[in-house]
Formats: structure tokens, C-alpha cells, sequence
């Protein structure tokens, strides 16, 4: 593949993995935008984007998006009335988690600020396809319709989002992804996924089907979503202007690190690395205790003495990457921690506080959510409209 740590020339490379499927090893988000072709954020970019929102969003702050492609257009494009439209989407194989959902909110924030469409994505097909996951289409329909509750949830406008699920849509996008197939060949899904003989042919078809959305409306298409989906946008590029479509451009967050530590992401497969949106109190509560990484010292003697190290602290990263968005506050417990004046178990304590309330709010949100679910994935009216537009022309 494209990068470090991902297929390159038949082999994996040492350091890691990332991958659309699976992240693994210490993620280094520098050398990532060094071999994708990224383009970092700078000050400019971002004050540029805050300006146009009307608002500045922590996460733009902090460096939890840090890299992208062409956003500087797409703010051009908005700026001179053209507008844009914004893609993400869901790989339904499980319940899902607080990695899971924090570009979701991002994604709304964008949403909200520039009032524009949101399409998402539940790629039941591809996670049936997946030989490691060993789903049954079933099982993957089954998810699709919960994490649609779950991304609900999150409080998209209705009149401007649309959720659809592959295996119920595909009538409708067939038609568009087949000419995708037609420009993409073998050799280009080998070097970029590394698929080879083994691989199904549903999987080696399934980027033109991840592609087909980017090409919903005839404007540029801004894609937020963590940087390990980058090389499916990377082929759209390639092959975006042949059909008469702007090339996509994206923003890439990092990944919240697992509770054991900072090697590879939350993962499904995996529970005692994640907190999933459906968990009660008492097992955030036992996750936290248990499996946090500290960035403490073994004593509390050492520690009032040392102090802490907040880089290496889960529980200080997950507050820093979405549970504390008040910047004076977070730097006053990362001083604190430093300092040695706040203790492992304190810093868990906020933790978990602040997680339990998210929680609570999000399920309530979510049992809500059921009665609008058809509002968001059945109506389908905007998709549709833009469609009547797309198809029509090769």
C-alpha cells in the first residue's frame, strides 16, 4: 500500500499497520502524512475555517484533525457561494464505541456551522465480505440498523442528512458504481489495498461502492473521518474528474487511544480496549479502574514527588480529545498531573464522571432515536433528488 505501515510492494512494514481494516503499532502521525500525501493543518488554514463557521471547535485546536486534503478549496468553494457536501460513514460489524462516534460529532459541527447535506454511509456489504470478521449478511444488516441509532443520536438535521445502508441502496447507486469499477483497474485496488489472489472479488469491486457517495452532488465533497480511510479517497482522485465529478477532499482526525495504551485503536474484537455507547456505569467504572493506562507513578509518595506524565495518560487523552472541551480546564489538570498534586485515581475519577454523563445523554438520545430512524434512513427524498442529476450523465 501507499504508506507506512500499510501494504507496500507485497510487504508490511515493521513499525505497524493501518489500514481501512485494522490499525496496529504506535501510530506516527507525521510519518502518516509524509507517505499518504497528506497536507498538515496550519494556523491559517484553521483560523481561515473558524472564520467562515463562525466558531472554533477545540478539536481543530488541539490537532485531533491534523491533516487533510483540499480543504483550502473546499473554503474557497464556499466563499464564492459554490457550497460543498459532507460524506462519512460506518462499517456496521459490532456495537459501537467512543472512537467510533467522535468524527460523527465533528461532523455535525461542520453541519451545523456551513448548513450543509450530510451523507452516511452503513457498509453492511463490505463487513459481510471481510474474511476476518466472519459475519453473516445478517448479522451485518442487524448492526446497520443499530449504529443508524446510534449515529442519530448524535443530533444530524433530518432535512439534511441522509443515512443509507449498501445492501438496501445499491439499487439506486449500481449504476454510478460500475462506471467507477470501469476507470479503476486491478493492479491500482493490489497497490493501494493489498489484495491479491486470495482476495474475494467482492471485496476487490467494494471501493467503487465506498466511491459512489463522493459523487452524490455536483459539488466538492468533504469527507470527515479517521486518516486510516484515506486511500479509498485517494483512488477516488484519481478517477474523480474522468467522470465529470470534483476530486474529494477530506479531513483526517487521529485515533482516541484504547484504554490499554497507546498501541493500535479501540477495537470491537477487543473489549477491555474500549468503552461502547451502550455499556452502564458500572462497567465504564471497571473499564476505567482496570484498564486504563496510567502515565502515574507506582506510589503515591513518587507521584506527589514526580508528578505524572499526561502524554501517556489514557485517561488525560481521552479528556483532552473529546470529553473536556474547556481549554483552561484541561490545562489545569494537566498542570495538576504534572505537578503530582492530582493522583491516577483522581484524573480516573474525572474520567469517569465525565463519561458516565455522556453516556447517560447519548442513550437517552438513542431510545429516541427509534422513532426517527425512517426520517433519516428510509425517506431517502434528497438523495434521490441529486441522483436524478448524477446518474444521467456518464
Amino acid at each position: 500500500m501507499i504508506s507506512w505501515g500499510i501494504y507496500f510492494g507485497g510487504e508490511r512494514a515493521a513499525e505497524g499497520s493501518v489500514t481501512p481494516w485494522e490499525v496496529e503499532g504506535r501510530v506516527d502521525y507525521d510519518r502518516l502524512i509524509e507517505e499518504f500525501g497528506t497536507q498538515k493543518f496550519d494556523r491559517s488554514l484553521i483560523e481561515r475555517l473558524e472564520r467562515l463557521a463562525g466558531e472554533s471547535h477545540y478539536m481543530l485546536r488541539r490537532g485531533i484533525f491534523f491533516s487533510h486534503r483540499d480543504l483550502d478549496k473546499v473554503l474557497e468553494d464556499y466563499e464564492k457561494g459554490g457550497g460543498f457536501f459532507l460524506y462519512t460513514g460506518r462499517g456496521p460489524s459490532g456495537p459501537m464505541h467512543i472512537g467510533h462516534i467522535i468524527p460523527f460529532y465533528f461532523t455535525k459541527w461542520l453541519q451545523e456551522r456551513f448548513k450543509v447535506n450530510v451523507y452516511i454511509q452503513l457498509t453492511d456489504d463490505e463487513k459481510f465480505l471481510e474474511k476476518k470478521r466472519r459475519l453473516s449478511l445478517m448479522e451485518t444488516k442487524k448492526w446497520s440498523y443499530e449504529n443508524a441509532l446510534d449515529i442519530i443520536a448524535v443530533g444530524f438535521d433530518p432535512d439534511r442528512t441522509f443515512i443509507f445502508q449498501d445492501t438496501e441502496y445499491m439499487g439506486h447507486m449500481y449504476e454510478a458504481a460500475i462506471k467507477v469499477a470501469k476507470k479503476v483497474n486491478f493492479s491500482t485496488v493490489r497497490a493501494v489495498f493489498g489484495f491479491n489472489t486470495s482476495t474475494n472479488i467482492g471485496m476487490i469491486f467494494f471501493p467503487a461502492v465506498q466511491i459512489v457517495p463522493t459523487l452524490f452532488e455536483r459539488r466538492r465533497c468533504l469527507i470527515p473521518a479517521a486518516i486510516d480511510q484515506d486511500p479509498y479517497w485517494r483512488v477516488q482522485r484519481d478517477i474523480a474528474e474522468g467522470l465529470g465529478f470534483y476530486k474529494a477532499a477530506a479531513i483526517h482526525s487521529k485515533f482516541i487511544p484504547p484504554l490499554t495504551g497507546f498501541q493500535g485503536k479501540m477495537s470491537s474484537s477487543r473489549p477491555e480496549t474500549a468503552i461502547y455507547l451502550n455499556d452502564p456505569p458500572k462497567t465504564i467504572k471497571e473499564k476505567i479502574y482496570k484498564y486504563a493506562f496510567s502515565g502515574g507513578q507506582p506510589t503515591v509518595e513518587l507521584h506527589r514527588k514526580l508528578g505524572g506524565n499526561p502524554d501517556i495518560d489514557v485517561s488525560f487523552q481521552w479528556l483532552y480529545m473529546f470529553f473536556e472541551p474547556d481549554d483552561a480546564r484541561i490545562e489545569e489538570i494537566r498542570e495538576a498531573y504534572r505537578s503530582g498534586s492530582l493522583l491516577t485515581g483522581e484524573l480516573k475519577d474525572m474520567l469517569i464522571e465525565k463519561v458516565e454523563k455522556f453516556l447517560e445523554e447519548h442513550q437517552s438520545r438513542r431510545d429516541e432515536a427509534k422513532e426517527l430512524i425512517n426520517t433519516f434512513k428510509y425517506d431517502g427524498n434528497l438523495a434521490r433528488r441529486m441522483w436524478r442529476e448524477t446518474v444521467a450523465s456518464d
